[in-house]
């Protein structure tokens, strides 16, 4: 049996399938991998395992790719990167494999099995009538003398190979760094299948193969795999290659307890790009999702993540998807942006994906007073555009909501309200309208009209943006600009009383 060689430089992998996106369970194996690499000054490979035909794509491949690249999990090895132990997809690594294969048969450890689907049926049935405790493979093809198997093989009768599980093997014992010990008994292992009859490796011998040709030292993925694992363990000691350490974290469930599907809403990793989150924010939140470096913090920059990042701070306990967590941790990344970054980062390209505006339409100061007035109303990067939008309505078709029309126009005083602040306004040209000077100009007013503030800035407010809810009004006016303000408060009056 060979040990795990601990004193290994630390080499990871994250390995997904080319079958679809990349899904949030997948993106938080990835983050952890790459934050292990990185805290422990160690290797992160990315392998695409693509050997399934039916499901495996490129154009999966290419999603997987771009995905990785937005949560900015920059990997070591892989595709477009290279590196001494590629190739980097598994339909490429067919010889290693097969070559692999060949070698167990050659050194005794595997043979060849020549059994139909139909024998292996009537074995197991056959095992079920008799009550056995087992009823795996019955290692029927295992005694045949190694030279009437290749006789076999070269007239090309169809055939597997399997493992040949030494029938005197104890307990799989895998010490896993977040479940502790665990025992597997070897006597519920048959002599799996290494090769199908059609000539491709199963999973559990091409990662094998793989991770060891690779000097993987650590296998960080979902505890889904788990099982899996005492497999594995054998045909490392078959190879005679070091078994890596072992790390299964746990399944992320949604709201409900139950595994996260569609059912829960956005489960892939472009959903969430495409709603609006950050990817820093994104990979904080996924790395908080049953890992925690002081069960306190909530905001986990990644230079942080990629310092303190611990097995041994991973919980073996099931964690839950928590949208409104995800929102609260996106808002404060968004937050802590400089005005300029958000400016530039966030609300152009918003305001130009929604087609309102090019970054040709306003002075750089503008964007940057719009940044001020809507980054901390701003949850997703989308919002920024569904808070700028009634600025670039057109005057006479800006649509008011009936609620707010009804609390705010349609009230007594209101007209009163909308006539003083075209008096005080227009007295403002363009060069002194600024948020500063717009709320100079409208304080005095309900002192003056004897209205509370409410009655007198709300009327304002719903005429020049529709609603009752906007940043400051100094800063909405002055985002608005004079004309269009002076054009929708003359508008308003026509339902104000």
């Amino acid at each position: 049996m060979s040990d795990t060689n601990h004193n290994a430089p630390v080499r990871v992998r994250f390995a997904p399938s080319p079958t679809g996106k990349l899904h949030v369970g997948g993106a938080r194996t990835a983050i952890y991998n790459w934050a292990f690499a990185r805290a422990n000054g160690g290797t992160f490979v990315l392998r695409i395992d693509d050997t399934d035909p039916t499901r495996s794509t490129e154009e999966n491949t290419q999603v997987i790719l771009r995905a990785m690249r937005w949560l900015g999990l920059d990997w070591d090895e892989g595709p477009e990167v290279g590196g001494e132990f590629g190739p980097y997809f598994q339909t490429k690594r067919m010889d290693i494999y097969r070559e692999a294969a060949e070698r167990l048969v050659a050194e005794g450890n595997a043979y060849y099995c020549f059994c139909s689907p139909e024998q292996l049926a009537a074995d197991r049935d056959a095992a079920k009538e008799r009550g056995d405790s087992f009823q795996g493979y019955q290692r029927t093809c295992r005694a045949i003398d190694p030279k009437e198997a290749q006789a076999r093989v070269a007239a090309g009768e169809p055939h597997t190979i399997r493992i040949k599980v030494p029938e005197d093997r104890g307990d799989v014992v895998v010490r896993d760094a977040v479940h502790g010990k665990v025992v597997f008994n070897a006597r519920d292992l048959d002599d799996f299948i290494i090769f199908r009859s059609d000539g491709t490796p199963t999973y559990n011998f091409a990662t094998v193969v793989d991770d060891a040709a690779m000097g993987i030292t650590h296998i960080i993925r979902g505890d889904d795999h788990l099982s899996n694992t005492p497999r594995q363990v054998i045909v490392y000691e078959a190879l005679g290659a070091p078994t890596p350490i072992f790390a299964h974290i746990s399944m992320i469930l949604g709201s409900d307890s139950k595994k996260l599907s569609k059912r829960h809403g956005a489960t892939s990793v472009e959903e969430y790009r495409d709603a609006g989150y950050l990817s820093d924010a994104f990979v904080n939140y996924l790395a908080l999702l049953g890992w925690a470096p002081d069960g306190e913090s909530t905001v986990i920059p990644r230079e942080r993540l990629a310092r303190e990042f611990s097995l041994d701070h991973v919980s073996k306990n099931p964690a839950i998807m928590d949208p409104k967590k995800l929102d609260f941790i996106n808002g404060e990344y968004l937050h802590a942006m400089s005005d300029e970054r958000f400016a530039h980062d966030i609300l152009l390209p918003q305001l130009a994906a929604a087609g309102l505006d090019d970054g040709s339409m306003h002075e750089e100061g503008w964007y940057r007073l719009a940044s001020v007035a809507f980054k901390p109303r701003c949850t997703l990067s989308s919002d920024a555009a569904a808070q700028a939008h009634y600025l670039y309505a057109a005057d006479d078709e800006l649509v008011y909501d009936e609620k707010a029309t009804k609390r705010w126009l349609a009230k007594q005083g209101a007209r009163d309200a909308l006539e003083a602040a075209t008096a005080a306004l227009g007295q403002l040209d363009d060069a002194s309208w600024t948020p500063a000077a717009i709320e100079a100009a409208l304080d005095p007013l309900p002192e003056q009209l004897g209205m509370g503030k409410g009655k007198v800035f709300q009327p304002i407010r719903v005429a020049c943006v529709g609603g009752a809810a906007s940043p400051g009004i100094g800063e909405t006016l002055a985002l608005l600009g004079r004309t269009h303000t002076l054009a929708r408060i003359e508008r308003a009056k026509g339902l104000a009383l």
